[in-house]
Order: C-alpha cells, then sequence, then structure tokens
C-alpha cells in the first residue's frame, strides 16, 4: 500500500510556508485589536463616540499620545490637533478635538490603576504595531513569489483573484499543472462529494472534506470575493438561484 508523493518547485514551498506564517501573525495582530477594545471599553468608553473604527490612524494616534481622560481634559484643542499632526496629515479636524475633550471630562471610564493600564496599552500598541510591519513583510515577499510562477500573472488578471487567496491556494496545490482536471484539485480540498449513509440508511450528498481545510478556506474567499466582483460568475450565481432555485451557499 503506498501513495505516490509529488515534490514541489521551491516557489510553491516558499508560499506555503509564508501563508501559514501570514495566518499565525494575523492571529496576533486580531487579538492585539480585540484587547485594544476591551481597554478603551474599560479605560475610555467615549472615545467610540469619537472614532467610529478604533483601528483607524487618528484613534491610534490619539492612544499613543494622550490615552487617559484625564489627560485630554487638560489639553487644549490646539494640542490635540498638534498631536494628530504627527502621525496623519489629515487629521479628525477642530469638531473632533472639542468632541474629544468633552468626552473626557465627563468620562465613566475606571479611575483605578491607571499607571498599569497605560503600560498595558503600551504593550498592546507595540504587538500591534509589530504584526503590521510583518504583515506588510510577509505580502511582499508573496508578491515576489509570484512573480517567479509564470501563469500567476494571467491569474491575478481575472477580476476577483486577489494576491492573498492565490497565495494560500498555490501553497497548498503546488504547481497547477501537475492535476489531469479540475476535479483533482477539488478532490485535494475535500470539496468533492460524498454520500452521508450507511447500511441501514441513505443520507444526503454531502461535501467529503476530506482535504486540506486551509485551501478550502482560500477557495472559498476567492468564490465568494468572485460572486462580488465578477460579472460573469455572479451572472452563473444569479442562474443558479433564480432559475434552478438552489440555495445561496450551494450555488
Amino acid at each position: 500500500y503506498y501513495s505516490p508523493v509529488r515534490f514541489n518547485p521551491e516557489a510553491y514551498e516558499e508560499l506555503r510556508i509564508l501563508m501559514a506564517n501570514r495566518d499565525t501573525v494575523s492571529k496576533r495582530l486580531n487579538s492585539a485589536v480585540n484587547q485594544i477594545h476591551r481597554w478603551v471599553d474599560i479605560v475610555f468608553p467615549e472615545l467610540r463616540q469619537v472614532f467610529k473604527i478604533l483601528t483607524c490612524t487618528s484613534s491610534i494616534a490619539t492612544l499613543r499620545l494622550f490615552p487617559l481622560p484625564k489627560e485630554i481634559s487638560q489639553l487644549t484643542t490646539e494640542q490635540v490637533i498638534a498631536g494628530w499632526k504627527k502621525y496623519v496629515k489629515r487629521h479628525a479636524g477642530l469638531r473632533r478635538a472639542e468632541q474629544l475633550i468633552a468626552l473626557a471630562k465627563r468620562s465613566v471610564g475606571t479611575t483605578k490603576a491607571l499607571k498599569a493600564y497605560k503600560l498595558h496599552l503600551g504593550q498592546l500598541l507595540e504587538e500591534y504595531d509589530l504584526a503590521q510591519r510583518q504583515l506588510e513583510q510577509i505580502e511582499h515577499e508573496v508578491h515576489l513569489v509570484l512573480e517567479r510562477i509564470p501563469y500567476a500573472k494571467n491569474m491575478l488578471s481575472i477580476r476577483g483573484v486577489n494576491t492573498t487567496s492565490l497565495a494560500g491556494i498555490l501553497g497548498k496545490t503546488g504547481d497547477l499543472s501537475g492535476y489531469a482536471h479540475g476535479n483533482a484539485l477539488l478532490r485535494h480540498a475535500g470539496l468533492n462529494l460524498a454520500e452521508a449513509s450507511s447500511g441501514k440508511w441513505r443520507g444526503k450528498m454531502v461535501l467529503s472534506k476530506r482535504g486540506r481545510p486551509r485551501l478550502r478556506r482560500f477557495l472559498y474567499l476567492m468564490t465568494m470575493c468572485m460572486v462580488m466582483t465578477n460579472p460573469n460568475i455572479r451572472a452563473l450565481h444569479h442562474l443558479n438561484v433564480d432559475v434552478k432555485k438552489l440555495k445561496k451557499m450551494k450555488s
């Protein structure tokens, strides 16, 4: 009993390693963002009224320079805007600076252990910056590797196919010329159909999911992107849903 082993060229191995690393860094980035949201909810919950997105440039600049409501309440609007200008050219504006100071003066955030909270926020921002830099570095390397694959440029010209999804797929599949048919790729991903049944009963046809889960994820994300942006794929999806009466996810 044996199964044949197909060794991939070095470029595909590099994509596999880079995309696995990208998943790890993305998890760390999401963890840092979630903890920053928790920190704001405890110390300065009114900040959400000024910035709808807490990870926007002006919001991050505010958390870096004067995170505590006690500090903001002692500043003038000119000082707040001057601090924002250190990080962004187009800052949040005079009205938001006034709103930020007014909300800080009547904040209901905690007033205890502020030194420890400030230290914690500084470490969270360092983790956030590190993850951002590492993601940029990984994406740069992915672009360089894709340039070494002959047909990658043609695939990226298809509307809805982006660099991240294509790199994730090629990193898991290897050279696509090694597959005799597209169904072989689907079976490799676990997207082939299988019958959920036993000797006593017969079930429905379902996806086997006996394959590589990360490849399934990238194929799904690419398909969703193509349904939203590619008119040909969108028309095929509407045909399945409106004419053939398939469910949207099954389509």
